[in-house]
């Protein structure tokens, strides 16, 4: 696994690139429609409390991070009522196919909950669907572990997971 990796925060000139990771089979089976997926990702640019990232290895862009307060939009994310203030939710994915699988994934992630630690989140966690086995796998390997399986405010299970490395 190459060993330069870095975040840098997404600006608009990104989203070409972003919508076409999110055009790719792999992010489509899990993020949805494409479209509907960049929009979203256009308007948090002017959302404060999100954060958005973009991980690089050898300061090529693969990956994309997003991260907002736990608790900012309760009706959404009722599964995770129940962890302390300043709790950070996040998502993520990898973008080109060719990096998936090679570990980048659960790299990134490590690298930006122990940034979200170190600028002052009490607990940062994740909740991917249990279903997506390859990202399960990514973040337990990033120092994840399993907390629960709950509903999310869509009804939808999800596997709630605390970065705890």
């Amino acid at each position: 696994m190459p060993g330069d990796y870095g975040l840098r925060p997404m600006t608009r000139e990104d989203l070409a690139m972003v919508a076409g990771w999110l055009d790719t089979p792999h992010a489509r089976a899990w993020w949805g429609d494409p479209a509907e997926q960049t929009s979203l990702v256009t308007e948090d640019l002017d959302q404060p409390l999100m954060d958005q990232q973009i991980a690089t290895v050898d300061n090529v862009p693969f990956g994309y991070l997003q991260s907002y307060p736990a608790h900012a939009w309760p009706e959404g994310a009722p599964h995770l009522a129940d962890f302390p203030p300043g709790t950070i939710a996040l998502d993520c994915f990898v973008g080109p196919p060719q990096m998936l699988g090679r570990g980048h994934g659960s790299a990134m992630l490590r690298i930006y909950a122990y940034h979200l630690l170190q600028t002052g989140a009490s607990k940062v966690v994740i909740d991917p669907d249990p279903e997506n086995e390859r990202a399960v796998r990514a973040y337990r390997r990033a120092g994840f572990r399993d907390v629960a399986l709950r509903r999310d405010g869509a009804g939808d299970m999800t596997l709630v997971m605390s970065f705890d490395p």
